[in-house]
């Protein structure tokens, strides 16, 4: 008995053998592939890494050497950026077992969200310097551009809700880092309530897709969703109700103004900018996977109107510059949907919407720069004779609200012809009309700035902040400029840029 023991150990020895290179070969194989799907996020774990070194050089660096922080996290969010430029040059793809893309759409916004984030470093360095919790304040803000990268690259529903609760988790913590501020306690809990309203409403309208197509893939999505359900029409509005509190769209845009007024100012600009960026890719993205019986279009119309229109009319009596700011951005929101109406209508609808993200993060940015740089300003009364004194704030201010006004040859005059464009080739002139009246509007509480600060008097120079946020501010408007002058050349960049599931 022990020979044939033996000997039946010994027949059994090819297939074990056979067996452990078969599995071999298939680790190699997984291994590779993993290896191969990674390349694809290294932007995404240049963020990860970085933060966490941040965060442990926080936690354990002596006090006096906090002011490194904000350095390893400019060179981190710069090292991500170069990585993204140099995906530009491969081919657009789905990774990941298609749950995030790796498409012209997602990339630029990549490149958007992280010229943002430089520069908010910029302009919190002065703004936090005396902050003994500085060094964590950058951990966190680097997590939360993670949060909107993603965002902008999630074809999957559950990827897109861990993004979306990494954006607003941070966000949250980073509009209260000011804790003994009233204003910053009461702008981060409106923030918070609405943001967990509709992230709770978001997870219910996930389940309902999920439910309904048998997959969270977007390319599931668009497969396996039925016609003309009741469920479906739910749980896409759920989950756009969400994405339009991360724009700050009507009906849940009321935390916008309170953030910009309240939170500290570097933030308000990240803020109101950044995570605007991911959620309109991902609204883009998730309008083109839902079934062609379902019109989806009606609803983002509504939302357009309303939104750009009541962010007009809020603005006009605002005496707080943040707070004018905040509506600002919010009707800067319904204009950005004009471009996500015209998807699958407009052969220009991609191009138009990355151009109009550029175009209002830069602006944005900078308006907020000024407000920075003049060490938190906010009432209307402190910019009066600006230019006397400060005629580069004053410049950079100027160039802002005319951008956001439409006013040739800055970023956001291209950025509005483009977006009133495809909204007419969508076939919703209407809608191109409403825009255009409301942008006539906005003319009048952006003059009430801009006319104080060249006509109006000043006892004496108004004191600034500090080199680093006069340079990130002067960086992005000169941005502006520049790429209106060049919108040509970002144009046909970014009309290379493929959206999945298009």
């Amino acid at each position: 008995m022990p020979g044939v023991g033996a000997a039946s150990l010994l027949s059994l020895a090819p297939l074990w053998r056979d067996g452990g290179a078969r599995v071999a070969a298939q680790g190699a194989q997984q291994g590779a592939s993993l290896l191969r799907m990674s390349t694809d996020i290294v932007p995404e774990i240049v963020l990860a890494g970085g933060a966490i070194v941040v965060l442990l050089y926080a936690v354990f660096a002596p006090r006096r050497w906090q002011e490194a922080a904000p350095v390893l996290a400019f060179v981190t969010v710069a090292a991500a950026a170069v990585f993204s430029a140099c995906m530009l040059r491969g081919p657009a793809s789905l990774t990941f077992s298609e749950t995030y893309a790796r498409d012209g759409a997602a990339i630029w916004a990549k490149l958007i969200v992280l010229a943002a984030t430089a520069a908010v470093v910029g302009l919190s360095v002065p703004w936090f310097r005396t902050d003994a919790r500085q060094g964590e304040y950058y951990a966190m803000l680097v997590f939360s551009a993670l949060g909107a990268v993603l965002l902008a690259g999630a074809t999957d529903l559950k990827q897109f809700v861990i993004s979306t609760l990494l954006s607003s988790t941070t966000g949250f913590v980073l509009a209260a880092y000011h804790r003994r501020s009233s204003m910053a306690a009461e702008a981060s809990i409106k923030y918070y309530l609405l943001g967990a309203l509709t992230n709770a409403g978001m997870l219910i309208g996930v389940a309902y897709l999920f439910g309904l197509a048998g997959s969270s893939t977007l390319s599931g999505l668009k497969q396996g969703l039925p016609e003309d359900n009741l469920g479906v029409a739910a749980g896409a509005a759920l989950v756009i109700v969400a994405l339009a509190f991360k724009m700050g769209a009507v009906p849940v845009h009321a935390w916008m103004p309170d953030i910009a007024q309240g939170a500290p100012a570097p933030v308000a600009a990240f803020i109101t900018s950044a995570p605007k960026v991911g959620a309109f890719i991902f609204l883009a993205r998730l309008v083109l996977a839902l079934p062609d019986g379902l019109d989806w279009r009606p609803l983002i119309a509504v939302l357009a109107a309303l939104t750009m229109t009541l962010g007009n009319l809020s603005a006009l009596w605002q005496d707080d510059v943040r707070r004018l700011l905040g509506w600002s951005a919010v009707s800067q929101t319904g204009y950005g949907l004009l471009a996500v109406l015209a998807l699958g209508r407009a052969q220009l609808a991609v191009p138009a919407l990355l151009f109009f993200l550029l175009a209002y993060v830069l602006g944005n940015v900078a308006a907020f720069g000024v407000v920075v740089e003049l060490r938190g300003r906010t009432a209307l009364a402190a910019y009066g004779g600006l230019a006397r004194g400060r005629g580069w704030l004053a410049g950079a201010l100027t160039v802002s609200f005319l951008s956001f006004i439409g006013v040739p040859p800055l970023a956001g005059f291209v950025a509005k012809l483009a977006l009133f464009a495809v909204a007419i080739d969508a076939g919703y002139t209407w809608l191109a009309v409403v825009a255009v009246i409301n942008t006539v509007v906005s003319i009048f509480y952006y003059v009430r700035v801009i006319a104080p600060a060249y006509f109006g008097e000043s006892e004496r120079p108004a004191p600034v902040l500090g080199h680093w946020a006069g340079l990130a501010t002067m960086a992005m408007a000169l941005a502006v400029v520049v790429v209106g002058l060049a919108a040509q050349v970002f144009l046909a960049a970014f009309a290379d840029a493929r959206l999945f599931p298009m």
